[in-house]
C-alpha cells in the first residue's frame, strides 16, 4: 500500500443503541478503553462501526482523540450529552462500567470525537 497519508481505517463493533445514535449524527464522542490496538488512533482516521454479527455499518471520521485516566474524568471532560444524548451521566457511567470491568478501565479511557461520513 503506497498511500502517502497516515490515516488508517479501524473497524469496531457497537451495540445497537449506540450505533443508532452514531448513524443519526447524535453521538459525537465514542468511548473506548485505551487498548494497544487503539493507542495510535488519530484525527483523520476513519472508523467503520458495525453491529456485531450483522452487515450494518456506518463510517465516521475521527476529529480528535483525547486520553483520560478513567471514565468519570472522560464524561466530565467531554460532557455526557456528547457521549449519549439519551442518558444521564450516572446511568452512562454505569453502562460503560457494565461493558468494561475495572481492570480494563485501568488501561485509561479514550474519548474519540467523531463526525458521520455521508453514506
Amino acid at each position: 500500500m503506497s498511500d502517502t497519508t497516515t490515516a488508517r481505517q479501524h473497524e469496531l463493533n457497537l451495540y445497537r443503541q449506540y450505533f443508532d445514535l452514531v448513524a443519526a449524527g447524535r453521538k459525537t464522542i465514542e468511548v473506548r478503553v485505551r487498548y494497544p490496538h487503539l493507542a495510535d488512533m488519530a484525527a483523520g482516521d476513519t472508523i467503520r462501526f458495525r453491529i456485531k454479527n450483522t452487515d450494518e455499518t456506518c463510517d465516521v471520521r475521527v476529529l480528535r482523540v483525547t486520553e483520560y485516566p478513567d471514565f468519570e474524568a472522560l464524561l466530565d471532560g467531554e460532557g455526557a450529552a456528547n457521549v449519549n444524548p439519551t442518558s444521564a451521566r450516572e446511568q452512562q457511567l454505569a453502562n460503560i462500567r457494565g461493558i468494561y470491568p475495572p481492570e480494563k478501565e485501568a488501561l485509561g479511557a479514550l474519548a474519540i470525537e467523531i463526525e458521520l461520513l455521508a453514506a
